[in-house]
Parts: C-alpha cells; structure tokens; sequence
C-alpha cells in the first residue's frame, strides 16, 4: 500500500519546517551571542523569539488538529477552543480539547457497549 501525502499531512509538514527554521534561526543567533539561552528566556532577545516561534508553531498544529479531529468524531464548537486559545493560553485549550475528546470517546464507546449489551 501506497502511502500518500494528504492535504492536512502536508499542512503539518510545512508547519513543522517553518517552525524548525524560525527556532533555529534565532537559536543560533542566540549560540553567536554567547547568550545564556536559559536565563535569556526570562529577559529579551533570541531565546525569546526562539521559544516564540516554537509555541506558535505548536499552536497553528494544534488548532488545525484539533478541527480535524473535531469534525471526525462529530464533536460540536471546536472552533471555541482554537478561538479560546486567542483570549486565554493554548497551554489551557489544547488540554482541555484532549479531555474533552477523551469524554467524547468513552461516552461513544459506552453508547456502544449499552447497544451489543
């Protein structure tokens, strides 16, 4: 079998070379300055930027997932999680969408076990 390059795959494709670009732009940037990237990140300049684009990166991803993943299992209103993410904190949203799908799954399987049942 044949395994061929989707749409979404190569949406993810390109989400992830841009982001190893931009992070490793500023990476190095960082690394030629001598900068302390660690401390760097709680102060300004190239580690900043870096963990920027890496936390973008993540972001874009995750929101094209959790549409896809969404709309596959009939779940309702993700588009509130990729807009709750905007007014909160990705790091918030991307884990409430898993828990909520995880409920969505066990509640399917359930309905499932009640029918064979």
């Amino acid at each position: 079998m044949r395994r061929a390059w989707t749409p979404l795959a190569i949406t993810y494709l390109v989400i992830s070379v841009a982001g190893l670009v931009g992070a490793m732009a500023f990476n190095v940037l960082a690394a030629v300055q001598m900068v302390d990237f660690l401390a760097a990140w709680f102060a300004n300049g190239p580690a900043v930027s870096s963990l920027t684009v890496d936390l973008l990166g993540v972001a874009v991803a995750g929101s094209i997932l959790i549409v896809v993943e969404a709309r596959r299992l009939g779940m309702r209103f993700s588009w509130l999680y990729v807009v709750g993410s905007l007014v909160t904190a990705f790091t918030f949203t991307f884990p409430l969408f898993l828990a909520m799908r995880e409920r969505h799954l066990a509640t399917v399987a359930g309905e499932g076990a009640t029918v064979e049942g």
